[in-house]
């Protein structure tokens, strides 16, 4: 498992060590391009002192509320419009003209109608959770074979059993797949809606420090960001893996 890693870390280290020397020996102002190594002291400094971890969890706890809500009704309306032609073609121009607005321009509608604060970042990332959940789960439902849905047609089993015992199982994978892109743009959603109307956060404290000209603490907050994203985008793989595990074997089977 570690040696499959191995390239990619030495790759890294490489580029660091790449990055430390050019800034180094070019004289590259701080201002422009921090080296690696201010960045990584200002954000051992920032994690020990302590004064990072409130806007982690803040950014934490919007991204996954975010990511919650979009995903649960991204799911039901998914099942409601795959399983109802009808409904899709009522609903579809309106699923798809909420996702071709930019986010960013409905930030002020939202703090207008939530005010500041985490309310206003929840909503826009779940908005943005809300059509890859959308889609995958209506493309999911039509993964299972037409003899699969004969034979449960012949066996006298109903739509609402169809549903639960065959096309939602034989859909997960498509369906995890939505919620794997689901979690990286739940994390983007939440920085951007910090960005927008927020005075805490990882996103606040990059609109702060702006401010401030310190592009080292700028970096460093954008190492914490990446390495969030990557720690929720694995836990994903994780569920979905242990989720999948009956339906593979049986699959095998």
């Amino acid at each position: 498992m570690i040696g499959r890693h191995l390239p990619s870390l030495a790759l890294l280290l490489v580029l660091l060590a790449g990055w430390e020397a050019i800034v180094r020996l070019a004289g590259i102002s701080a201002l422009v391009v921090p080296a690696p190594s201010a960045v990584a002291t200002v954000l051992w400094d920032g994690l020990t002192v302590g004064f990072l971890w409130p806007h982690i969890w803040i950014t934490a706890a919007e991204t996954l509320m975010g990511f919650g809500l979009g995903c649960v009704v991204g799911f039901v309306c998914g099942v409601a419009l795959g399983e109802s032609e009808r409904l899709r073609h009522l609903l579809w121009p309106y699923v798809l003209a909420t996702q071709v607005v930019p986010k960013l321009a409905l930030g002020p509608i939202f703090i207008i109608w939530f005010g500041f604060g985490m309310t206003s970042t929840v909503v826009i990332t779940a908005l943005i959770c809300f059509f890859p959940l959308l889609e995958n789960t209506m493309t999911g439902l039509q993964a299972a074979s037409p003899e699969k849905r004969d034979l449960f047609r012949m066996l006298g089993a109903g739509r609402w059993q169809t549903l639960v015992r065959l096309k939602i199982p034989s859909g997960l994978p498509v369906v995890m797949a939505g919620v794997r892109v689901a979690i990286v743009l739940a994390l983007v959603g939440a920085v951007v809606g910090e960005f927008i109307g927020s005075g805490k956060g990882l996103g606040a404290s990059i609109i702060a420090a702006q401010g401030m000209m310190d592009s080292t603490l700028m970096f460093a907050l954008f190492v914490a960001i990446t390495a969030m994203g990557l720690l929720f985008y694995q836990l994903t793989l994780l569920f979905e893996r242990w989720l999948l595990r009956g339906w593979l074997k049986g699959k095998v089977s």
